[in-house]
């Protein structure tokens, strides 16, 4: 799970460890090649978890959908082949993360319907991260579903596409939410939850591995392929 891939804050302000520096991020790319793994979208992974597919893959996502994501990480997927899913807060194209002001982190530009345009034609994945970057179990029932049904229809009109995945913002989510993501035609959806993703998982409950601005590539390589992971999250 990525965030921002760019130059990362100065030291000091909230939650820097969230910009991944391009160059780190080349490296870690480049080295799960090395080791024959390729990178894939949530939806080119679905066949995997399912059990319908077989071999060294690994999932790549991006929450909020960062214009820096496109400029920094684009052309280093597609230059080892791999896809990514780009979670995508719909009503707020061309726009920053507004969500994040209160916190003190800085401004960062979220990408235009130009732009996720280029994404998508590189043989990128979006997904939906609601229309407004809400905490949906602090909303009303109402309010919840059309930020989940709304998002995807959004998505799909504007872009042509068909949007399976989705993201749920903060992490935060119940047993309702989740049954009213699986109903609104997507599936799958991921958590902040710490794991590896298995074919067990609930495909609507998928745990991700967090990599932060400070994961260096040793500490990279281990989280994404050993048990350190997995063992830590059955561990909590």
């Amino acid at each position: 799970m990525y965030h921002q891939i760019g130059e990362p804050a100065p030291k000091g302000t909230p939650y820097r460890g969230l910009t991944v520096h391009p160059k780190r991020f080349t490296q870690q790319m480049r080295w799960l090649k090395r080791f024959g793994y390729t990178g894939l979208s949530m939806q080119d992974l679905m066949p995997y978890l399912r059990g319908e597919k077989h071999g060294k893959v690994i999932g790549i996502t991006f929450d909020d959908g960062y214009q820096n994501v496109l400029h920094n990480a684009l052309p280093v997927l597609r230059a080892l082949g791999f896809t990514s899913t780009n979670y995508i807060v719909s009503n707020h194209l061309s726009g920053d993360n507004f969500w994040d002001h209160h916190k003190g982190i800085p401004r960062s530009a979220l990408m235009s319907e130009a732009e996720l345009h280029q994404w998508l034609a590189a043989g990128q994945e979006i997904g939906s991260h609601t229309m407004d970057h809400v905490h949906l179990p602090e909303i009303s029932a109402a309010q919840a579903q059309q930020q989940i049904q709304q998002s995807k229809i959004d998505l799909e009109n504007r872009f042509q596409v068909e949007v399976t995945a989705f993201c749920y913002p903060y992490g935060h989510y119940n047993a309702t939410i989740q049954q009213w993501t699986q109903n609104s035609g997507y599936t799958n959806a991921t958590t902040t939850a710490r794991g590896l993703a298995l074919n067990t998982d609930n495909p609507f409950e998928l745990p991700r591995v967090t990599v932060s601005r400070s994961t260096h590539l040793l500490r990279f390589l281990q989280k994404c392929l050993t048990q350190l992971e997995h063992k830590k999250r059955f561990a909590s």
